[in-house]
């Protein structure tokens, strides 16, 4: 301890308040142990600050917006004249309403609240450095400590992020007017996400990514459906293409970008979005005065009880590796809470679900067919088009489908896609069906309430079976 510091002691030490951190704070907090929450800028952490929140407040302002504006088939005419500034201020005051809400919730059940930026100074100590002039720091001593220091936005190289030309996704959440031209560097989530808000928004919009599609990360016939929708709303695409460098032209900015062949293009825009995923946070935290270390990755390595090497310290969120969820950060965070309270806890991380809010939205749990069948099962496949569904049709979004995967032996529901209009909501069930070990005939025999969107899980689960009415059967 450095003389002067104030050195005090908790319990449980949390570092970081975002969807992990306040949420196993709270959970420590009620189960009797003394917690301390640590959060060095604002409490709900990037997602409800600079991520989740915003961009789905943005995403839904856009899409309203384009629904009015093109809906002429409904009988709908109008031009509806966006202010993207009160739109910012309408989403800050989501923003603000949410993370006060945070901050509530934690001293309601009794946690501790510090600011500052914490850093291990020995297997049971952290030093909190306090921001501002004569803020000084202190000492924190602990019994167990939480790791929650989430992520940050990758940087590639020669594209620092500057906040007027080179933004990141925070800084592109926070315009308040709306560039005429934008370059998305990366055709990722956060990219396709951010890309189909600002087309929608009016801006003209070109997606530069290095792979030869959009989000490698799913299935073939998710990406062409994201892929067409986003072109015809007005995202152009260049695939293969890496970004290289950028420089001033006029009243804009040159993004050049080279192929593997080294061929080289270059686009005019007035500001270029980074969007290539995601870091760890563990720069800020020296783990190693802590007898820890991130992996080659930088991610600190955890067990099913959120334990990392030293089993007093755990490490839950973006922190502890992909996943990078929010819901997933926060599941985590309960299981460390109540390990740290001594409880029999443990993760399973079975069925996670993810989504992915672009137009129209993505959601998936559990296996792929090809993940079923590698992992030893016998898959069968049901599915059910949206173009098919009485409520898709009568709210005019039609694009898509919803899948379910099963075992063919036993019935067992293994997996499912949704990609179409309210997919983050729907895979719930789904989700629920892979958790609980349900078959495709306990969903197909769920009475669903008629005309609903969930009616395609149903259908979906009976085509599996050969037995669907609204669609053919495979």
């Amino acid at each position: 301890m450095v003389v002067g510091d104030i050195s005090t002691g908790t319990d449980v030490a949390v570092i970081g308040g975002g969807p992990g951190g306040y949420v196993a704070a709270i959970r420590a907090a009620q189960h009797g142990l003394d917690t301390t929450l640590i959060e060095r800028d604002a409490y709900g952490g990037t997602c409800l600050n600079y991520g989740c929140i915003p961009s789905k407040a943005l995403i839904h302002g856009a899409s309203l917006a384009w629904e009015v504006e093109h809906a002429e088939e409904l009988g709908i005419h109008a031009d509806p004249a966006v202010d993207v500034a009160q739109m910012q201020s309408w989403k800050n005051d989501v923003v603000d309403r949410l993370t006060g809400g945070v901050e509530k919730l934690c001293k309601a059940n009794g946690v501790n609240l510090m600011q500052g930026t914490a850093k291990f100074a020995g297997e049971n100590t952290l030093r909190v450095e306090h921001g501002g002039d004569g803020q000084g720091s202190e000492t924190l001593e602990f019994e167990r400590a939480i790791v929650a220091t989430g992520s940050r936005p990758i940087q590639v190289p020669g594209f620092a992020f500057d906040g007027e030309r080179v933004l990141s996704s925070r800084d592109a959440l926070a315009l308040d007017s709306l560039p005429d031209r934008l370059v998305v560097v990366g055709a990722g989530y956060i990219g396709m996400e951010l890309s189909t808000t600002f087309a929608k928004l009016g801006a003209d919009v070109t997606v530069v990514e290095m792979l030869d599609d959009v989000l490698p990360a799913y299935e073939p016939d998710v990406r062409r459906v994201i892929r067409e929708r986003a072109e015809a709303i007005g995202v152009e695409f260049s695939f293969g293409e890496g970004a290289s460098e950028w420089y001033e032209r006029g009243g804009g900015i040159v993004v050049e970008t080279e192929t593997e062949d080294g061929e080289v293009a270059e686009y005019e825009t007035d500001q270029v979005l980074v969007a290539v995923g995601r870091s760890p946070v563990t720069d800020t935290l020296d783990l190693a005065e802590a007898g820890l270390e991130p992996n080659e990755d930088g991610f600190v390595e955890t067990d099913d009880r959120a334990r990392t090497d030293q089993e007093h310290i755990f490490a839950v969120g973006d922190v502890a590796g992909e996943p990078m969820l929010a819901h997933k950060a926060s599941k985590e965070g309960i299981v460390a809470a109540e390990v740290a309270a001594g409880e029999p806890a443990a993760l399973d991380y079975q069925a996670i679900p993810a989504a992915v809010f672009t137009d129209p939205e993505i959601g998936t749990v559990g296996m792929t067919a090809e993940e079923a069948e590698e992992a030893g099962f016998d898959p069968v496949v049901g599915e059910m088009p949206f173009n098919a569904s009485g409520r898709a049709l009568t709210a005019n979004e039609t694009e898509g489908f919803t899948k379910v995967v099963a075992d063919a032996e036993s019935g067992f529901v293994l997996g499912g896609t949704v990609v179409g209009p309210e997919a983050s909501e729907l895979i719930a069930e789904i989700a629920l069906a892979v958790e609980m070990g349900a078959t495709l005939e306990d969903l197909g025999s769920t009475i669903h309430t008629h005309p609903t969107l969930s009616e395609t899980v149903m259908e979906a689960a009976e085509n599996a079976e050969e037995q669907a009415i609204h669609t053919l059967n495979r």
